[in-house]
């Protein structure tokens, strides 16, 4: 890579120095970024879970039913607002604005592209960067559980409540796995800031693994493919996506912590949802994916990480990652509870603890180049996991035949229907039939001897 492009790269120097008014047009572009990508996420997890189905999806409103989102936000404004008698006010009005400001919050720290001029002024496009932006992020995510809860406590009902307290469990539960995937990203990048990650996954650096010069990948999701893998999954968990959205849960809670809400509070609730789905994306692109930055073969051209292209590429990025998430729902039933809990403290914690040893053993070794020993560990550590993961626990055990469940039933038990499903005479038919019997064959007999 060029000194010219590298040049692009923003420092944490290069932020405070902004005017007010394009400070004001970053924070006006992030949230408008967070808003339109929840109006047009709407309308592409329906597109797509239409065409997995076999169906056509919002087709109507407005070209490709891209207005369709906007005619339900409509609806959803003119709708009668019920207040339940048992609700906490204030909490009641307050939770589902809590989940928003939370998931917008996060997008202030993501960098969506190099140094750029914007009216005379080289400025980064980004709103702001701190040393700890990823534990900005982590807090962000965090905070965002407690628009839930309060939502379903405050409700004042039996679903939302156990709707709320089950999103606190799954926080719990997958924000662990979460920050220890990202301590593998901060032993590796050296840094916390987010422009700082992203300038250390350039494309072009090379590696010496034991004196030979081979060229290496710059992305993290390569480099710590176990914590990549292990952060995206606990990124559906964390934004109560399918097939985790337990809280949600509408074949067992109804809607869970939503149950009560309708008109705007409805929609500020869903609206969280996507926006936290959107910035995630956003996060596992910056952490993992080499933010900005084009992917392999864009970055022939040499002016693909210059400019304003690679706003291009990091779109592009996290619609593949919406995509995904999308995928997932249309794709894998809901799990229990206990599959849930089970697989974030007995799978993904123990996991990214060995794998976080292991990293720093590598790098405790002085006679390799850090980065070809987390390549030669890392990608088929990363293949174990998923095979872990995915893999059936045991082979299934034949099904019983029929006989062997008769033979097999516990004595005492509720008795089986005949085999050949004939149904056993009622005892008065049986009774009356008997009686009738010798009437029978003597009139027989007389007919007979007639």
């Amino acid at each position: 890579m060029t000194s010219s492009i590298l040049a692009q790269d923003p420092t944490l120097a290069d932020f405070g120095r902004d005017p007010w008014w394009l400070v004001l047009g970053k924070i006006v572009f992030a949230f408008a970024f967070g808003l339109l990508a929840t109006l047009l996420g709407v309308w592409f997890e329906r597109r797509v879970v239409g065409y997995m189905q076999v169906r056509p999806g919002p087709n109507q409103v407005g070209p490709f039913g891209l207005l369709q989102t906007l005619a339900d936000g409509l609806k959803m404004a003119f709708k009668e607002d019920i207040l339940p008698k048992a609700a906490d006010k204030v909490v009641y009005f307050f939770a589902p604005t809590i989940s928003v400001i939370c998931a917008v919050t996060a997008l202030s720290v993501v960098p969506f592209g190099p140094m750029v001029s914007i009216f005379g002024h080289h400025t980064p496009l980004q709103v702001t960067d701190v040393p700890v932006a990823v534990l900005l992020l982590l807090a962000c995510s965090s905070m965002g559980v407690y628009g839930i809860v309060l939502g379903g406590w405050a409700s004042g009902s039996t679903y939302p409540l156990l709707g709320g307290l089950r999103s606190s469990a799954q926080m719990i539960s997958y924000e662990v796995a979460m920050g220890l995937s990202i301590v593998a990203v901060f032993m590796t990048a050296g840094t916390m800031s987010t422009s700082g990650i992203v300038a250390k996954q350039a494309h072009g650096t090379e590696l010496s693994i034991f004196g030979q010069t081979v060229p290496a990948p710059g992305w993290y999701a390569i480099l710590l493919l176990p914590s990549f893998i292990i952060f995206f999954i606990a990124t559906v968990g964390e934004t109560n996506r399918a097939p985790f959205d337990l809280p949600e849960a509408e074949s067992e809670l109804v809607a869970g912590f939503m149950t009560e809400y309708s008109s705007l509070k409805f929609a500020l609730f869903m609206l969280s949802e996507y926006v936290a789905m959107v910035t995630m994306s956003a996060v596992t692109t910056t952490l993992f994916l080499g933010g900005w930055r084009a992917p392999w073969p864009i970055t022939i051209w040499e002016g693909a990480n210059s400019g304003w292209w690679p706003m291009l590429w990091f779109f592009g990025k996290v619609i593949a990652l919406v995509f995904v998430f999308v995928w997932l729902r249309g794709t894998l039933p809901r799990l229990r509870y206990d599959q849930f809990m089970r697989l974030g403290w007995k799978v993904l914690l123990p996991i990214n603890l060995v794998w976080i040893l292991v990293l720093s053993g590598l790098r405790s070794i002085e006679d390799w180049d850090t980065r070809g020993k987390v390549i030669a560990v890392g990608i088929p550590a990363g293949i174990l996991l998923i095979a872990s993961i995915f893999w059936p626990s045991r082979r299934p055990k034949p099904k019983p035949t029929t006989q062997e469940q008769v033979d097999n039933r516990p004595h005492g038990s509720f008795p089986l229907p005949p085999m050949d499903l004939q149904v056993p005479p009622s005892p008065r038919i049986t009774r009356v039939v008997a009686e009738r019997e010798p009437a029978n064959i003597v009139a027989g007999s007389d007919s007979r001897e007639v």
